[in-house]
């Protein structure tokens, strides 16, 4: 039996030695995992930067079986998502899978982000990683976007209707530039086409693209911690940093441990609470998609009614757009908005603790509007917010630098 063992690490010696010689394998795990120094003081926070690859994952993998019994087309496209979720075997979990998977991708991306806002992960050396990370949420955005269009239910088909029709503001190629994205005068069979073609095969593509380069920036500059520390700046005589600790196997189990949580949860919702009231899957889109019947209120999936919202509260149409886009590109400038002496909101003073509950409660509030019918009330507390906003990043060049600081320690606490 004992032969036996080292005959197999023998053999399996062998074959590691035999890539490594034509591929950088164990270089690669040395550096990325096994001999990277992370912080040893990452906390909550940090759990969902993880939490965003394994749902990546689930969608990638269920998407590519819901399409081999998907078809795109406006005749059929309806009936084959009926047709999954009744007939095929284990389709209606697959579907659930995607669709909650759909709604929990945006949850982890919203709160690393914030984690990102708390603790300055866009500042010096990482406004690379920063920015990587906002073109990952655009390109989320339209992926997500694209893929509501098809299950060519009512909410599916004229969501799309107005979200398109805002192209149409741009000013001289506005027309032009709508009908080239439907690829009709309306929507039609052939923008299910391209939609389809975007969200399976474009949009995956760019998405895994800028999934590895924000990794590959993160592991340049290193990882950002609670107290905003450079681990670099106190290393031993090996360079090995003094407050950190190997990726693996310490993160690795912890991370661990965050997937066994977030995946107990999301069973839950799929199997207890698929539509989440409306929220995930809203009941308008059980219904075959009827060009000739609108439905009372259009509006959104959740994850996109905070810009939805700042697009209705201002009344000129090309201004709302240029509100809406504003609203998500104005994230890429924070590396340079931000002057404080600080990098964590623990040695923050007062003034941007406001500013930051401010923030979120205006995004909360944004997004709550975004879901209801307008209203003159609603359509007044959502200018209100989108000021406050606005202002959050537009003053922070000035109430950054004015705030008051604590000490920042030599050492991780």
């Amino acid at each position: 039996m004992r032969s036996v063992m080292s005959n197999a690490r023998e053999l399996m010696l062998w074959g590691l030695d035999w890539v490594d010689s034509r591929f950088p394998l164990t270089k690669m795990w040395k550096e990325q995992a096994s001999e990277y120094y992370a912080p040893k003081n990452f906390n909550f926070w940090y759990f969902f930067g993880s939490l965003a690859l394994v749902v990546l994952v689930n969608q990638l993998l269920t998407g590519i079986w819901l399409t081999m019994n998907y078809k795109p087309s406006a005749q059929d496209a309806f009936a084959s998502v009926e047709y999954i979720m009744r007939d095929v075997d284990w389709g209606w979990l697959i579907r659930y899978m995607h669709s909650t998977g759909a709604s929990m991708f945006f949850v982890v991306v919203y709160l690393h982000m914030f984690r990102g806002l708390l603790y300055g992960s866009y500042r010096k050396p990482r406004e690379l990683v920063w920015i990587f990370g906002v073109l990952i949420f655009l390109v989320l955005m339209g992926e997500a976007f694209m893929g509501y269009l098809l299950p060519w239910g009512q909410m599916s088909y004229w969501g799309a209707q107005v979200i398109i029709s805002l192209f149409g503001a741009v000013p001289v190629v506005g027309e032009a530039l709508s009908q080239l994205i439907r690829g009709d005068f309306v929507v039609s069979d052939a923008t299910l086409n391209r939609f389809f073609a975007l969200h399976v095969i474009a949009m995956p593509l760019v998405l895994l693209g800028l999934v590895m380069a924000h990794l590959m920036a993160l592991h340049e500059v290193g990882s950002n911690n609670p107290d905003g520390i450079e681990i670099h700046d106190n290393e031993d005589e090996n360079g090995i940093p003094l407050d950190g600790i190997a990726m693996h196997p310490y993160y690795t189990i912890k991370d661990i441990f965050g997937v066994v949580v977030f995946l107990a949860v999301a069973a839950v919702i799929i199997f207890f609470a698929p539509e989440f009231g409306g929220y995930f899957l809203e009941h308008a889109n059980f219904q075959p998609a009827d060009s000739l019947q609108t439905p009372v209120h259009i509006a959104p999936v959740w994850y996109f009614t905070p810009f939805y919202a700042i697009l209705r509260a201002i009344p000129d149409k090309l201004g709302g757009v240029i509100g809406m886009g504003g609203a998500v590109m104005i994230l890429a400038l924070l590396p340079w908005l931000d002057r404080s002496k600080v990098r964590s909101i623990r040695y923050k003073g007062p003034v941007f603790k406001i500013a930051l509950t401010l923030f979120v409660i205006s995004f909360l509030g944004l997004g709550y509007l975004g879901m209801n019918p307008p209203s003159p009330t609603y359509t007044l507390i959502a200018r209100v917010l989108s000021v406050i906003y606005f202002l959050f990043f537009l003053a922070m060049p000035i109430y950054s630098r004015l705030d008051s600081t604590k000490p920042v320690p030599d050492r991780l606490t």
